[in-house]
């Protein structure tokens, strides 16, 4: 029996998504295959995920999770064609599902979308959108596999590039600046180790504020701001180094970068 579904790209993103499935229910023997074209790829998945089917090619499944190199998507959607695979969810970064849909043929479904690597301890966010001729059970479909580790927001295909640079790079914003304050505390006297556990408890605390408060990080800002304190000096510097403008910048390039990958 042919799996669920075929998860086409073995690389960071598709074998985070792989093991997001998996800790969320999906059996790796009846539900899951993968086609990786590397070698070394395939042993790594396979010695991880025992009784997951890899294979170096496409393989018959009911759907495929398109997660390959933009230069070689459409591609690899005509050796999709060819095994029979008529439904398939795209999380390559900016190519349209028009584009993606002409790979294909007629009436076959795309539905696009942006995850990020949270996905991979089933804490992802993604944005989805669907193609021309996909259905309410398509893109439920959809959420499905991408609920399975995270968070969905539907939306308009013409804000993916934007989803983009705010979530799908988004990790990478914040690491960032996690690195930036672990070597603030090691600077002030404090051991790498403490550093790293004060930093971490830190960026894991403000989000759960702001995810289970629902107030606006501007008031949740303020509040832990008293005048002439000790984060009001910080934010000030903050401000006179501009970060608050390199962040809406950084996101700017992110979604003109997947713009321009789609083009």
């Amino acid at each position: 029996m042919a799996p669920r579904l075929l998860v086409v790209g073995g690389g960071k993103m598709g074998s985070a998504l792989l093991s997001g499935l998996i800790a969320a229910g999906w059996a790796p023997l009846e539900d899951l295959a993968v086609s990786e074209p590397d070698p070394a790829q395939r042993r790594r998945l396979a010695d991880a995920h025992p009784g997951l089917h890899v294979a170096d090619g496409p393989v018959p499944a009911d759907g495929a999770l398109l997660a390959v190199k933009p230069d070689v998507a459409e591609s690899v959607l005509r050796t999709l064609a060819v095994v029979g695979i008529r439904r398939v969810l795209s999380i390559v970064a900016g190519l349209s599902t028009a584009r993606l849909e002409a790979a294909l043929r007629p009436g076959d479904v795309v539905v696009r979308a942006m995850p990020n690597t949270p996905s991979l301890v089933g804490s992802g966010v993604a944005g989805m959108a669907g193609g021309s001729a996909a259905t309410a059970a398509d893109l439920e479909w959809a959420e499905a596999i991408l609920g399975s580790v995270g968070t969905v927001v539907r939306l308009p295909e013409r804000h993916l590039d934007a989803v983009t640079g705010v979530s799908g790079s988004g990790p990478a914003y914040i690491f960032l600046v996690a690195e930036a304050m672990i070597e603030g505390g090691v600077s002030a006297g404090l051991t790498r180790e403490v550093s790293r556990q004060l930093v971490v408890g830190t960026l894991l605390g403000s989000a759960r504020m702001l995810a289970g408060t629902g107030d606006d990080p501007a008031e949740l800002r303020a509040a832990v701001t008293s005048p002439g304190g000790t984060t009001a000096a910080a934010v000030r510097t903050l401000e006179f180094k501009a970060v608050r403008s390199a962040f809406i910048e950084a996101v700017a390039a992110a979604t003109e970068r997947s713009k321009q990958l789609g083009r």
